[in-house]
C-alpha cells in the first residue's frame, strides 16, 4: 500500500531502497509489486532491492551479486552488469539458477505416509470458514495460498497451538475449531521459527548443538590439565571455575542504556576471551579454548577429523549452509534464519525421535536459492526419519518438492479462508481456481511422478 502510495505522489529523482520487500507475499502478489516497482523507475525513480526471488530478479535493469560464499568467504562483488550480461556471467552463483544451468530438482516419487491423519474440523478462526482439513502423517506438507489467505492462523494458531496443549509444550490461546483427531498417531508437537536460540551472549552455536561438552573434554583430558585438576567445568562459560569472574564467561559486559538499546563491549578483565589465563594456558593440537571458539564450523571440522561424535554435529551445520558461523559466535548476533536452520539442525542431530510433527512458516525467508536446495535436503530428512514436517510457504521451489499441498484461499482477507485444493502437487496444479497451482504447473514436468512408502 505504500508504495502504491508513492506512485500516485508521481515523484521524481527519488531513491528508494527496499530489504527482501517479497517476504510473506505469494508469486501472483511478487508480480504485482515487481510491476509497482517498475512504473516507479519508469517514472525517473531509482529503485535498489536486495532480494532473492527469481521474479524480482528477472524484473530488474541491473543485478549485483556479493559472494563468493558466506560470512568471511563472502563480501566481495563477484558480478554488477545488466540483466542480460548479469545471466551470462560464469563466476555467478545466482546467474547459474536463472540459466538453468542449476536448480532444484522435482522429486522423482512422492511419499504416500504412514496412512494416518490429523484432521481438524470446523477451524474458523479469523477468517477461515469453518473448514475441515486433514494433514496426512509422514509426509512433508506444504500449506500454500495468497497473502492473507488464513495459513498462519490454520497451522500455528489452530493446528500447532490445540497440539502444542496437548502434549503440554504451551497453553496459548487456541484458534477455534470444533474437533480434533490422530493425535494418538504422534509422540510430540515442535514449531521450528525464527526466534533467538538464546538472549545472552553466551548462548552460541556450539553450546545449541551440545558439541561443546566433546570439546570440552578433549582440552580437559591433556596432560597439562590433569596435572593442574583442571576439569571438563573449567571450560565452561556456563558455570564458576574456569571461566573469567567479571564478564561471567561472556567475555562481553552489557551497558544498560536507559533511552536506548543496550550495548556490549569487550570484558576488560579478559580481553574478550572468557576465561582465565589457567585455562587459556591448556591447548590442545596447540589451540585455546578460545581459539576454538573463534573457528568456523567448516574449520573445526579439519581441526577435529580425530573426533567423529563431533565431527558428525559440525558436519550438521555444513550442510545446512552454516559452516561460516563461528563456533562461539553469540546468539544474539544471529539472524532469524541462521537461528531457525540451527534448530533444524538440534533436531537432526538426535536420530531417535519418530513420529513428530514439525511446524515451520516460511522457513525460506532471507535465503539464496542455494541455501533453500540445503534447506530441503534437511526437511527431507527429517521427514524420511519417521517423522511428519508441515510448513507454511510461498517458495514454489519447496513446494514443488512437496508431498502435499493445502491451498487455501482463494484471496486474502475475507475473500478468503477456503480450501481451494489439496493433494500431490501435481493435482493442485491443475486446479484452475487455485493461483498456486497456476504457477505451479510451469515448473512440473511431464513425466508421470510416482509414490513411495518410506
Amino acid at each position: 500500500a505504500a508504495l502504491a502510495n508513492q506512485l500516485g505522489a508521481r515523484l521524481v529523482g527519488t531513491l528508494y531502497v527496499l530489504d527482501e520487500p517479497t517476504i510473506g507475499l505469494h508469486p501472483r502478489d511478487t508480480a504485482t509489486l515487481a510491476g509497482i516497482l517498475q512504473e516507479l523507475a519508469a517514472q525517473g525513480n531509482t529503485v535498489v532491492l536486495v532480494e532473492h526471488d527469481r521474479q524480482m530478479m528477472m524484473a530488474a535493469d541491473y543485478l549485483v551479486e556479493l559472494g563468493p560464499f558466506s560470512g568471511e568467504k563472502g563480501g566481495e562483488v563477484i558480478c554488477a552488469a545488466t540483466q542480460q550480461q548479469f545471466i551470462a556471467d560464469r563466476r555467478s552463483i545466482t546467474a547459474r539458477y536463472l540459466r538453468g544451468d542449476d536448480e532444484i530438482s522435482t522429486p522423482r516419487s512422492r511419499r504416500i505416509g504412514s496412512g494416518n491423519f490429523i484432521a481438524i474440523a470446523g477451524a474458523c478462526e479469523n477468517n477461515l470458514k469453518d473448514i475441515f482439513i486433514r494433514i496426512p502423517l509422514g509426509m512433508l506438507v506444504c500449506v500454500t495460498g495468497v497473502s492473507g489467505s488464513g495459513k498462519s492462523t490454520l497451522v500455528e494458531d489452530t493446528l500447532y497451538r490445540a497440539l502444542a496443549r496437548a502434549f503440554r509444550v504451551e497453553s496459548l490461546p487456541i484458534g477455534k475449531f470444533r474437533a480434533i483427531k490422530g493425535i494418538e498417531h504422534l509422540t510430540g508437537i515442535k514449531l521450528i521459527d525464527q526466534e533467538p536460540i538464546g538472549r545472552t551472549p553466551r548462548s552460541n552455536p556450539i553450546t545449541y548443538l551440545k558439541a561443546f561438552d566433546e570439546v570440552r573434554s578433549l582440552f580437559a583430558s591433556e596432560r597439562d590439565a590433569l596435572r593442574r585438576g583442571l576439569t571438563p567445568g573449567h571450560f565452561s562459560f556456563n558455570t564458576t571455575g574456569g571461566r573469567c569472574d567479571r564478564c561471567e564467561g561472556s567475555g562481553v559486559e552489557k551497558l544498560e542504556m536507559y533511552f536506548f538499546e543496550d550495548i556490549y563491549a569487550t570484558c576488560e578483565a579478559c580481553d574478550g576471551k572468557r576465561f582465565k589465563p589457567d585455562v587459556l594456558s591448556i591447548r590442545y593440537r596447540g589451540k585455546t579454548i578460545h581459539d576454538v571458539l573463534q573457528m568456523t564450523a567448516e574449520e573445526a571440522l579439519g581441526f577435529f577429523s580425530g573426533s567423529p561424535k563431533l565431527t558428525e554435529k559440525l558436519h550438521l551445520l555444513s550442510s545446512i549452509g552454516l559452516g561460516y558461523l563461528r563456533l562461539g559466535q553469540a546468539a544474539t548476533t544471529l539472524s532469524g534464519g541462521e537461528a531457525q536452520r540451527l534448530k533444524i539442525a538440534a533436531e537432526l542431530k538426535d536420530s531417535s525421535a519418530k513420529n513428530v510433527l514439525y511446524i515451520m512458516d516460511e522457513p525460506t525467508t532471507g535465503l539464496h536459492v542455494e541455501d533453500i536446495k540445503k534447506l530441503l535436503a534437511m526437511l527431507q530428512k527429517l521427514v524420511n526419519s519417521g517423522n511428519t514436517v508441515v510448513v507454511v510457504e510461498h517458495n514454489l521451489d519447496v513446494i514443488k518438492s512437496a508431498d502435499w499441498i493445502i491451498d487455501l484461499g482463494p484471496e486474502g482477507g475475507a475473500a478468503g479462508g477456503q480450501i481451494v485444493a489439496e493433494g500431490r502437487p501435481e493435482q493442485v496444479a491443475k486446479v484452475e481456481a487455485s493461483h498456486t497451482g497456476k504457477f505451479l504447473a510451469s515448473l512440473l514436468p511431464n513425466e508421470r511422478v510416482t509414490h513411495h512408502r518410506l
